[in-house]
């Protein structure tokens, strides 16, 4: 260590009024929270500031206030805290996946969003996503209050729109992005604890196979995190099949950048990892704008509705109830993950009416009434059995018939792409479980086979 902490004062004041009234009569004193960047410059010597105001841990900025129209997340928030907020994964994946990115598990819990906007590093991974959600900040001192868009704050390098005696409070996001493509990249050594050569965040939306609104914002290409706001502007309106849209947009997109070289990496590698992840985008938004309109639709719906909706895909009734009120989702991604977390969550009660909703293998008819789509998929799921033959057939019902009665409950397997053969050789292996083994293991394989209905549901 190349600091003398005897050099260096530390105030803790108790509340967020306590601490813009020290920084008001002491406008040079270095606010700081998870100290993140602050220990590394002190480590090295090179931290200027001799006089510092903890901010760290203070109640009103480690807030995450889920409003009608939009969060606001307290600018104390720790990337720990952004990756665990369900909201915030549902609906704000990509801030989600960026604070995943930023350094290891204990830099995720001491670094905070509000650190990661003021230490105003261009290769800051959570920037970019601010930038395509139109995100808005709230400033505060004794003064008042001020709201300033996000895009607005950054000048230049370390320059922003912030007065001295000034704190950034909240971070608000809108929440209107149902129904967008979200994809999110880091380029860079490897994908965590290291500094990205470049990063992107994008949303889009697809109607007709038009697009017709996009947003895209790279990290770590220039001294500021940038909109491409002249790509933006020349692909809302184009065909994605259209072969040019492609190429006209790396183009575009390499020359709004004009990437720069510096340590850790060369302009002209960066205006090639530029033209890639938004080539890249561009197939993602064409892949998943299908899946992500049917999203959108069943985001809308009643309760009612989107509960007798997506009920099929697992036949639990609370499922689908905790699925619906968990709405909305921004993308595929965070649908599958809300689907496997509501699953384990459940009672035992709820598995055994999704194992119902199933017909035995080698049948057509569950045990209790289900939708025609959910029957549909059983068949699906078996055709392979189906088209077995009766000899396996009647081997598979007589060992369906002794699980019954040592378990309780019909034997549930994931059957996509399985032949009868290969279902008889599981369900002999987890003959020979017990009673406590063998429930997870039939709750993980109908957790498998939600999975798939989710992906078919959303396909049409």
């Amino acid at each position: 260590m190349k600091s003398d902490p005897s050099e260096f004062d530390l105030v803790a004041p108790a509340n967020l009024q306590m601490a813009i009234t020290m920084l008001a009569e002491n406008p040079s004193w270095l606010p700081i929270a998870g100290g993140t960047d602050v220990m590394v410059q002190f480590a090295a010597g090179t931290l200027a500031a001799r006089k510092l105001i903890s901010i760290w841990n203070l109640p009103e900025l480690r807030r995450i206030e889920v409003l009608p129209a939009e969060i606001q997340i307290g600018a104390g928030c720790t990337y720990t805290d952004l990756r665990r907020d369900p909201t915030i994964s549902r609906e704000f994946p990509l801030l989600s996946q960026a604070a995943s990115w930023t350094g290891g598990i204990a830099n995720q819990n001491r670094g905070t969003l509000g650190g990661n906007i003021v230490n105003a590093s261009p290769a800051a991974d959570s920037l970019p996503a601010l930038l395509v959600y139109e995100a808005e900040l709230i400033l505060i001192a004794t003064r008042g209050e001020r709201r300033i868009a996000y895009k607005n704050f950054h000048k230049d390098y370390k320059k922003m729109d912030r007065a001295p005696g000034e704190l950034i409070r909240a971070i608000c996001l809108p929440r209107r992005y149902s129904g967008y493509v979200q994809y999110g990249r880091k380029v860079g050594a490897r994908n965590a604890q290291a500094i990205s050569k470049a990063c992107i965040a994008a949303l889009g939306r697809v109607q007709k196979g038009a697009i017709t609104d996009v947003r895209i914002a790279l990290g770590s290409v220039a001294p500021i995190p940038i909109r491409l706001i002249e790509t933006e502007r020349i692909l809302v309106g184009r065909q994605l099949a259209d072969p040019e849209t492609e190429s006209l947009a790396r183009k575009t997109a390499i020359g709004e950048t004009r990437p720069i070289d510096d340590i850790r990496s060369t302009a002209r590698y960066r205006a090639a990892v530029v033209g890639n992840v938004v080539a890249e985008f561009l197939r993602t938004l064409a892949a998943e704008s299908a899946l992500v309109e049917t999203l959108s639709r069943w985001n809308d719906a009643s309760p009612v509705e989107a509960e007798s909706e997506i009920l099929a895909c697992c036949g639990s009734r609370e499922w689908a109830h905790q699925m619906a009120r968990s709405r909305p989702f921004a993308n595929c991604a965070a649908l599958f993950k809300a689907a496997e977390e509501i699953w384990r969550g459940l009672s035992e009660t709820d598995w055994m009416e999704a194992f119902r909703s199933h017909p035995r293998i080698g049948e057509s008819c569950a045990a209790q009434q289900v939708q025609p789509r959910s029957a549909a998929w059983s068949s699906q799921e078996q055709s392979k059995v189906a088209a077995g033959g009766d000899a396996i057939k009647a081997v598979l019902a007589e060992r369906n018939r002794e699980y019954e009665r040592q378990f309780g409950y019909i034997f549930i397997v994931c059957a996509t792409g399985k032949s009868g053969p290969e279902i008889l050789e599981i369900l002999e292996r987890r003959l020979e479980n017990d009673s406590a083994t063998e429930l997870p293991e039939a709750a993980e394989q109908q957790r498998q086979i939600t999975q798939i209905r989710l992906k078919k549901w959303l396909g049409g």
